[in-house]
């Protein structure tokens, strides 16, 4: 190798390493933003840092009762969505204890239940260790969610392991009171701790994504000639601009802003949300400004679009989605529409069932209307309507 290929090569390298640190702060910051995200990057992480098959994370939904959602390495969803009680398995064990749980071999392990044993084994997996997620909860300390690490055979995790799952733990649940915080509830815009977040964010968060795009741009004359390299900054670039999207939308939430700007900002988060969740694009589309509605009818709204965005999700198997908010009949309309082939509603009826029939008979208790329809070249609408407060 000539000289000049020793400095061509080592200068890749240096590139390459400063294109992985670059990589890394996009990850902190999008995990820092957007709660979905920080648990889907803790499932990869655990297998990365523990240097398991699989990693899977399971968050509480309501006390004493996790649902595993967000993994990685799995082959089979035989876990997902598997809802552990406490006191049940691997998983209930940590939430009863509040400690690391740790077995050579799930289902001849003689410390645990073997409610889920049909799931473990048809996800191919031996040995398991779990441990809590803890996160401040107004003035205490909680369990929030449950970070598994996962060998397909039998085998020992010993204490260094297990450390090194609790550190991630540990940034896991950093990074959840982070998200938490850019995602406090719109109606406390006015209040001066929102003020001081927005201004905290702003001032850190901001400044960062800043940096990075200054050291993407110095970048791009030096790996004109490195395909490798060229392709990782595109990469990079386009997370840099998603991660600043994400900002500028908890920025917007974090401001002062009266309902029917806050409507919007929800709506828009709902469809990033699912789409970082399920990998389906969601697009939110506002047509015109809308009236102000009070806080009954705007949450109505809100969970016309969520519970919309969940039937996409389970039924669907949908390529795009596109959700709408416009002024319709003096009042305002939310849409859900999608492009699946999955199975639809009874065209002019409201669905079927339970979340759609509940939102149905609180929008007639308002004088509104849900709908859902099958179109014509596939994909389903959903509707949603509320007249103006009187």
């Amino acid at each position: 190798m000539t000289a000049r290929e020793h400095v061509a090569s080592d200068r890749a390298a240096e590139l390459s390493a400063t294109l992985d640190g670059l990589l890394r702060e996009r990850e902190s910051l999008l995990a820092t933003l957007d709660r979905v995200v920080a648990l889907q990057g803790t499932a990869r992480l655990i297998r990365e840092s523990v240097g398991v098959h699989s990693g899977f994370v399971g968050e509480l939904d309501k006390p004493g009762e996790a649902v595993i959602r967000w993994m990685s390495g799995n082959r089979t969803d035989a876990l997902q969505n598997l809802v552990v009680p406490v006191g049940q398995g691997i998983g209930g064990r940590v939430l009863a204890l509040g400690k690391p749980v740790r077995v050579n071999d799930y289902v001849s392990s003689p410390t645990i239940t073997h409610q889920f044993d049909a799931q473990v084994r048809g996800e191919g997996i031996g040995a398991m260790l779990a441990v809590p997620i803890f996160s401040r909860v107004g003035d205490r300390t909680e369990t929030v969610a449950i970070a598994y690490a996962a060998m397909r055979e039998a085998a020992e995790f010993g204490d260094d392991a297990v450390r090194t799952l609790e550190l991630v733990a540990q940034q896991a649940g950093t990074a959840l009171e982070l998200a938490k915080i850019a995602e406090s509830k719109r109606e406390n815009a006015v209040s001066a701790e929102r003020r001081r977040m927005q201004s905290a964010l702003h001032d850190s968060v901001g400044a960062l994504l800043f940096s990075i795009g200054v050291q993407v741009r110095n970048l791009h004359e030096d790996i004109q000639d490195n395909p490798v390299l060229s392709s990782r900054l595109r990469r990079l670039e386009g997370d840099v601009s998603a991660a600043s999207s994400a900002l500028r939308e908890s920025l917007l939430a974090l401001s002062e802003s009266s309902p029917e700007r806050a409507l919007p900002v929800e709506l828009a988060e709902h469809c990033r949300s699912f789409e970082a969740r399920c990998g389906v694009p969601a697009r939110f589309v506002q047509l015109a400004p809308v009236p102000p509605l009070d806080a009954e009818r705007t949450a109505l709204l809100i969970s016309a679009v969520r519970e919309g965005l969940l039937n996409v999700e389970k039924h669907a198997r949908a390529l795009s989605v596109v959700v709408s908010l416009l002024p319709s009949d003096g009042g305002v309309q939310v849409v859900v529409a999608d492009d699946g082939t999955g199975t639809g509603e009874p065209a002019e009826a409201p669905g079927t069932g339970m979340g759609l029939r509940g939102l149905a008979e609180r929008a007639a208790r308002l004088g509104g209307r849900v709908s859902v329809v099958r179109d014509e070249d596939d994909g389903c609408t959903l509707r949603a309507w509320v007249g103006r407060p009187a």
